[in-house]
């Protein structure tokens, strides 16, 4: 028996909690394992007891044991963690039990942080955003979305994400979808709700976010923003100064005039533009030719006069088509380009599948990182 009870604890080592992403075993879940001629009792320990994904535990629980040999039935208790395993639980998570702080503004932070801003609403960005988001995943990075358009969000249905946060004393752990952690204002605002804040208020829940969230190591955290240079790109700039801009345009001079404007802000906060990307370029026709439904020419101009106003070189990292799938994916909370298979990719997603890939081949710049120098 002691022998079934030590591959019972070696099977659960590899179920992992939903949110959190680490074994339960290393999150002190596992309360009791009690065996009896093949009959597994587990007793899980949840984090609350409203967790949303208690379903989602159990089901994995069960296809651990029951994969294992002398094993017959599983049955799986769920308890909830007391006050004193909760605060536990969060020091393990924050490896401190010091006051939350921002943990990519930190000097050793090895997270990238990608900030997508644009100058007007409407052209696509939380698009882009989520579609980047559900590809980096797919090439196996760690990523984080944070959906900083606090009047305007729309990531979690974009996302698929269907459940509240879980909170831990004063940490919040992130739903997770298409393997990407995602926290928004939405998921808190009752539906039909609008958010009606000033800067004040903007700013302070922007910290949150950052802060009070546990993202876990990530290799990628991307922040989708509101059009515009108003409270909250000042705040991404003050709370997170390593943040890399990615300006997105249509080919429309009215759109491209004022994403430059957008893109020019990073000369005054000391942030640096990593590209721009221009979306709905064209729409291919049956034929083959390409109808320009919002002109052409939009992206390389806004990467040309920001490359002229920041004294750098600016590019045009992609031109995205319209392409119906896009449209559709965010609809249903199926990121097109987060599809399994490739060979199923429009036009459009194969597209923003390759922005991702260039992405994430870029390294992070040196800004706000410490170099190890020493004076002599």
């Amino acid at each position: 028996m002691s022998v079934l009870v030590e591959s019972v604890r070696s099977a659960l080592d590899g179920v992992l909690d939903p949110e959190i992403r680490r074994p339960i075993t290393e999150l002190d879940m596992v309360k009791d394992i009690a065996v009896d001629d093949g009959d597994v009792r587990v007793t899980v320990a949840l984090t609350t007891a409203g967790c949303p994904l208690r379903d989602t535990i159990t089901a994995n629980v069960t296809d651990a044991v029951e994969a294992l040999d002398g094993v017959r039935t599983v049955a799986v208790t769920l308890t909830v963690m007391t006050d004193e395993e909760r605060k536990a639980l969060r020091t393990t998570l924050r490896g401190t039990d010091a006051e939350p702080v921002i943990p990519f503004a930190q000097p050793d932070s090895l997270t990238r942080v990608i900030a997508v801003s644009s100058g007007k609403g409407g052209v696509g960005k939380s698009t882009v955003t989520a579609n980047l988001a559900v590809a980096m995943a797919r090439e196996g990075l760690r990523v984080g979305v944070l959906d900083a358009d606090i009047y305007g969000f729309s990531l979690p249905l974009m996302l698929g994400v269907t459940h509240t946060p879980t909170k831990v004393e004063d940490m919040i752990l992130p739903p997770v979808s298409h393997g990407v952690k995602v926290i928004s204002i939405g998921m808190f605002a009752p539906p039909g709700q609008p958010i009606v804040w000033r800067g004040p208020m903007l700013h302070r829940a922007l910290q949150q976010f950052l802060a009070d969230v546990f993202w876990g190591d990530l290799d990628v955290l991307l922040l989708d923003l509101p059009p515009g240079t108003g409270d909250i790109a000042i705040s991404v700039a003050q709370l997170v100064p390593g943040a890399d801009l990615l300006v997105v345009t249509t080919p429309q001079q009215a759109a491209s005039d004022v994403a430059a404007r957008a893109g020019a802000m990073a000369q005054q906060t000391r942030q640096r533009v990593i590209g721009v990307v221009e979306n709905m370029s064209w729409l291919t026709q049956p034929d083959g030719s390409r109808l320009e439904l919002f002109g052409s020419g939009g992206g390389a101009a806004v990467a040309g006069t920001l490359t002229t106003t920041l004294g750098y070189r600016v590019p045009l990292l992609a031109q995205i088509p319209l392409d119906v799938s896009v449209r559709e994916g965010g609809d249903a909370g199926h990121p097109a380009a987060g599809a399994e298979d490739p060979a199923d990719d429009g036009e459009g997603a194969a597209a923003l599948r390759e922005l991702a890939r260039s992405l994430a081949a870029t390294p992070r710049g040196l800004a706000g990182r410490r170099l190890g120098l020493s004076v002599v």
